[in-house]
């Protein structure tokens, strides 16, 4: 009898005697990839097509911070001076789209860009920036309050109030969107089809001539995004 090879995708995978321990509070996309010994706090989220590959040694997120779409987390064993490099991230950190972040530690409300590459050794202190693009060499330190950009990254100048708080609102912002997307990625074959109808039936609604009508047509609640996601329309809505 012949051996059939079945290929999936495993959003979370075991390796050697590791784990991975992740908060029931925690968006991780489908395609995404958590491997071995990765902590993942509440509140956070891993974004589609990103791997945190925890094998020879241990990675750490903390709560409410996101690594988006594409991001690849990785650890080393040691340095060539023996320092154990786990890779560490802490609470509201955005990390952008495609970065890389090896053997690295990102403190608290940091912001690291777009396609930036943080090697090993890296430290990233709270409330500081690495620019979008960017390539900060082993050992090297971003301290807080400051932007550094460029390959190999250098200090561009200091962040102003305004952006530190845009990073706090930034992690905010992306643990709302993440419960869309944790909804919707658990939705069953059957209600997604129903949704399609709907859909198609809601989009055909004319407001004008429903009123010339004397038709009152209710959104259904299935339409409805959750209040936290979009809270400034919420408080509009209200208001009118």
């Amino acid at each position: 009898m012949s051996m059939v090879n079945v290929s999936r995708h495993r959003t979370l995978m075991n390796v050697f005697d590791k784990t991975p321990v992740v908060d029931k509070d925690v968006f991780v996309a489908p395609s995404a990839s958590v491997i071995g010994d990765v902590k993942i706090g509440r509140g956070s989220s891993i974004w589609y097509g990103c791997v945190l590959r925890g094998d020879v040694n241990s990675i750490s997120v903390g709560s409410g911070t996101n690594i988006q779409d594409n991001s690849l987390v990785h650890v080393a064993k040691t340095n060539l001076s023996g320092k154990v490099l786990p890779t560490i991230i802490g609470d509201k950190v955005t990390v952008g789209h495609s970065a890389v972040l090896h053997g690295c530690v990102v403190e608290d409300e940091a912001f690291v860009g777009m396609g930036a590459t943080l090697l090993d050794g890296v430290l990233v202190e709270k409330h500081a920036m690495v620019a979008a693009g960017s390539l900060v060499r082993q050992n090297t330190k971003v301290p807080s309050g400051e932007i550094w950009a460029g390959n190999p990254a250098k200090f561009l100048r200091k962040l102003t109030d305004e952006e530190i708080a845009f990073i706090s609102q930034s992690a905010t912002n992306y643990t709302n969107l993440a419960q869309v997307h944790a909804a919707e990625n658990v939705k069953s074959f059957e209600e997604i089809e129903f949704e399609k109808a709907l859909r198609k039936k809601y989009a055909r609604k004319d407001e004008e001539y429903d009123s010339m009508l004397g038709v009152v047509r209710e959104i259904p609640p299935e339409l409805i995004l959750p209040d936290n996601v979009l809270p400034k329309q919420q408080e509009k809505a209200l208001k009118n």
